[in-house]
């Protein structure tokens, strides 16, 4: 592991590998992109194929919330879901504006502001390295809202790792788990107080060169174990697995890298279970899908099959010391394919 100011170094590559700590600085405009067959592309050029996204989710029970910022080539979009377990209500809100319009999207993943505007609607994810806070604040049209603020100053070591895409291209990814998160939501009459619902948050923060054509799955897990350990996990196949591995457990903070994972899922039953298992056995996962988040587009110049999953996860993982036993926790299961 290695710690990095800037990902892109003085001769204009990037530095590949699992971090100590976040990088500071995606400084992608610094980076000397070529095509495949070794033609410079100019630094305009440059930053239109560029590709970033974050992902914040929320877990308290009863409520919870995912939302989305994300810049492409061609489009800005972003969407927002809110799920109360116990009422069984769930609302989505999706935006896609021509190019960037109505976005904000900095490379400092840990001090900067994102966001997106579109009429009534806004929605800021605001990081924060001192005093180690990372604020959400969203405004629906329709009078729902959030004002949230998550803890990344206690004990705070995120999932750092930049891998190869591709022939020429290269993707960052910072992700955290189970991170403490307080503040407000205000949806459909009814105000929810993430500190006393013990609220979890995790956060992704992407950004690349990244394939053209890409899928990959996604398994997200922020909660508490019966002991009321928390226990993040980030588990992924398919994207940022070119040498190393993004696939993270924290127990009470504390990261352990994991290994390699296989998702076994049928695409043509949205309610049947999943399983997540690692090929040496460590890691058997079953996951039962209860709603699901999806966007389906099939445009000239982008398409996008996307379905996020959210439902309960069972299971054991096997650590040198333990084994971690999960019974029926929220999460996530994402599919994914893009051409962008």
């Amino acid at each position: 592991m290695t710690p990095r100011d800037r990902l892109i170094d003085e001769h204009g590559q990037p530095l590949f590998g699992r971090f100590d700590t976040p990088v500071s600085d995606i400084n992608f405009r610094d980076y000397k992109l070529r095509t495949p067959m070794g033609k410079p592309i100019l630094p305009k050029k440059r930053d239109q194929h560029f590709n970033q996204f974050q992902f914040v989710s929320v877990s308290a029970d009863p409520l919870f919330i995912g939302l989305a910022i994300v810049r492409l080539r061609f489009a800005s979009h972003a969407f927002l879901y809110l799920y109360d377990q116990s009422a069984e209500r769930w609302k989505e809100y999706r935006f896609t504006r021509p190019f960037r319009r109505g976005l904000r999207f900095g490379q400092q993943p840990n001090q900067d502001i994102v966001s997106f505007v579109k009429g009534r609607n806004r929605l800021t994810i605001k990081a924060s390295n001192r005093p180690g806070v990372r604020q959400v604040r969203v405004s629906m049209a329709d009078g729902t809202s959030i004002r949230a603020s998550i803890d990344e100053s206690t004990h705070y070591l995120p999932m750092s790792v930049c891998t190869r895409t591709g022939f020429s291209g290269w993707t960052y990814t910072q992700k955290s788990n189970a991170r403490v998160c307080q503040g407000e939501v205000q949806w459909q009459g009814r105000t929810y107080n993430l500190e006393s619902l013990r609220a979890l948050a995790g956060v992704d923060w992407t950004g690349g060169y990244m394939r053209h054509e890409t899928s990959w799955n996604w398994a997200s897990i922020s909660g508490r174990l019966n002991d009321q350990r928390k226990i993040g996990l980030n588990l992924s196949a398919g994207v940022n697995e070119t040498g190393f591995s993004e696939n993270t457990l924290w127990i009470d903070g504390v990261p352990t890298v994991m290994p390699g994972v296989h998702f076994q899922f049928n695409r043509d039953d949205t309610d049947s279970g999943w399983s997540v298992t690692s090929h040496d056995n460590s890691i058997r996962l079953h996951f039962d899908p209860v709603v699901n988040y999806h966007d389906h587009t099939n445009a000239i110049i982008a398409a996008s099959n996307f379905r996020q999953y959210l439902g309960r996860y069972s299971g054991e993982i096997d650590l040198p010391h333990e084994t971690i036993h999960i019974d029926n926790l929220w999460g996530l299961a994402e599919d994914h394919y893009a051409r962008w």
